[in-house]
């Protein structure tokens, strides 16, 4: 791959009035690859006649072979002027993919073009069975994606009980900060997700790490619960550890053996109170108390306290993402990780 400066003019940042007023992202380098998975073989299938193009010439498709599954697609963007001692690995929660991070549903910068420019070598990825990594029909289970209406109220943009078709008639909580004008631009990016391949998403990150870390890696909603086995299974190439919004926390049986590798959870605003995320944040403070018991250096931060308000689930997408990973970058350098 040719290491000369790259200018990054991609969705990244092209795409916003915001980003137009910023510098040009300067990479001494960007790429690509898979990784991790396995070989399967298929026996005793029929062989069939497929017509792969309407209008096209017939071929014979022996679905009989072996086949690779359960890979993992990795993106990354080195910058021209590294500022990070380690490498920033970004993960994204269920029913989505490394678009998370990109550009924002209203076209604004996200996560990835925001540490690009803080300095960090930044690795962005589909996890198993979501969006490039691709997916078989060998998973177990059925494939399940959300309803548009679902991730509004699942994801505190706007109460239990607020989601209309309607756009008209949907309630928000006071002050959200997700753009509620760009929803169904969010919801465009939704992809099945299953229930049944915790265990061959977290082999492949497991094996992203072996190849890329030390590094620091930021997880947010379901990879929360793949980050803390990550670093249970490589404590000493996890360096630091951001939870954003983590459906689970880790291994209360673990905590010996990570306690050196501080960990920062954020919660956004609404969450003590909703019925469903109370239950999840009262399960991160109570990891949290364990993890400080054996010794080990764990922040738990309600952006509200800092005061960050009306954050959604979807805190990299919000108005005031740039604020978030300000506070996360501010952390980070307290660690010690920043040149």
């Amino acid at each position: 791959m040719r290491r000369a400066s790259i200018v990054l003019i991609l969705g990244l940042a092209a795409s916003s009035a915001l980003a137009q007023s910023k510098e040009p992202i300067l990479l001494r380098e960007m790429g690509s690859f898979h990784i991790g998975g396995r070989v399967i073989e298929v026996t005793g299938q029929p062989i069939k006649e497929v017509v792969f193009t309407p209008g096209g010439v017939p071929a014979k498709m022996d679905p009989n072979g072996k086949y690779q599954v359960e890979q993992m697609y990795v993106q990354y963007f080195l910058p021209q002027n590294r500022k990070s001692k380690l490498p920033l690995l970004l993960w994204h929660g269920g029913g989505l993919t490394g678009v998370t991070y990109e550009t924002k549903p209203n076209g604004g910068e996200g996560w990835l073009a925001y540490f690009i420019r803080q300095g960090w070598d930044t690795y962005i990825s589909d996890a198993v069975e979501r969006g490039r990594a691709g997916w078989t029909n060998t998973f177990k289970g059925e494939a399940m994606a959300l309803p548009l209406g679902d991730p509004w109220e699942r994801f505190r943009i706007g109460p239990p009980g607020s989601w209309n078709d309607d756009k008209a008639k949907r309630a928000i909580y006071p002050g959200v900060q997700f753009p509620i004008e760009a929803y169904e631009q969010f919801m465009k990016q939704g992809v099945p997700r299953w229930l049944t391949t915790d265990d061959q998403i977290v082999a492949a990150y497991i094996e992203l790490v072996d190849k890329i870390c030390p590094c620091v890696v930021l997880v947010h909603s379901q990879s929360g619960s793949f980050g803390y086995k990550v670093l249970e299974a490589r404590p000493d190439k996890v360096k630091a550890l951001v939870a954003v919004e983590p459906t689970l926390g880790g291994d209360r049986n673990k905590v010996q053996s990570i306690k050196t590798t501080p960990i920062l959870v954020l919660y956004g605003d609404n969450a003590k109170d909703h019925p469903r995320w109370s239950k999840i944040r009262q399960g991160g403070i109570d990891y949290a108390a364990v993890f400080k018991a054996a010794g080990g250096s764990i922040d738990v931060v309600d952006l509200p306290d800092a005061g960050l308000n009306g954050n959604s689930h979807m805190v990299m997408m919000d108005k005031n993402s740039d604020q978030v990973a300000e506070l996360i970058q501010k952390w980070l350098a307290g660690k010690g990780l920043v040149e």
